[in-house]
């Protein structure tokens, strides 16, 4: 899968993947407008969107409805470094939820893609490339001087 990252301007980076433009910003704190979530945002919502995916199968599987389903998302950063320490899913269903697929919902959205992404990451390599010309939106040379 190949993502274009662009800077539209200010703190905003957008990603082109495939059809969808997926816009991010800074806060107003960080120095940004707010107009969008922050990539790390988005990284966490991608946590809980794809358990999601994982409970909506299950339960498809099951003819069990999905309209009271939700999952609550919460997360932990270490206080003195910022990093990330813990993400915890919280499958919320409603009382009518079959008592017996409680903890196998609670499976199928740990099984999700990213999640198990996170436990064996892949290697992540930065590179540096200067662009022809005609990959350039305007056509002009934009290339840092």
């Amino acid at each position: 899968m190949e993502i274009l990252v662009t800077f539209p301007g200010g703190q905003r980076i957008d990603a082109q993947a495939g059809e969808f433009t997926l816009r991010t910003d800074q806060s107003k704190e960080h120095g940004g407008e707010g107009s969008a979530p922050d990539p790390f945002t988005l990284f966490l919502a991608s946590i809980g969107t794809c358990a999601g995916l994982y409970v909506v199968g299950f339960c498809k599987t099951r003819n069990i409805p999905t309209d009271d389903i939700r999952i609550v998302e919460r997360s932990e950063s270490d206080p003195k470094t910022g990093r990330l320490v813990r993400v915890m899913l919280e499958v919320q269903v409603p009382a009518s939820f079959p008592s017996q697929y409680r903890d196998g919902v609670a499976r199928a959205a740990a099984a999700c893609k990213v999640k198990k992404t996170l436990f064996d990451p892949p290697e992540v390599t930065v590179t540096t490339s200067v662009a022809s010309a005609d990959l350039s939106h305007s056509g002009a040379d934009t290339g840092c001087r």
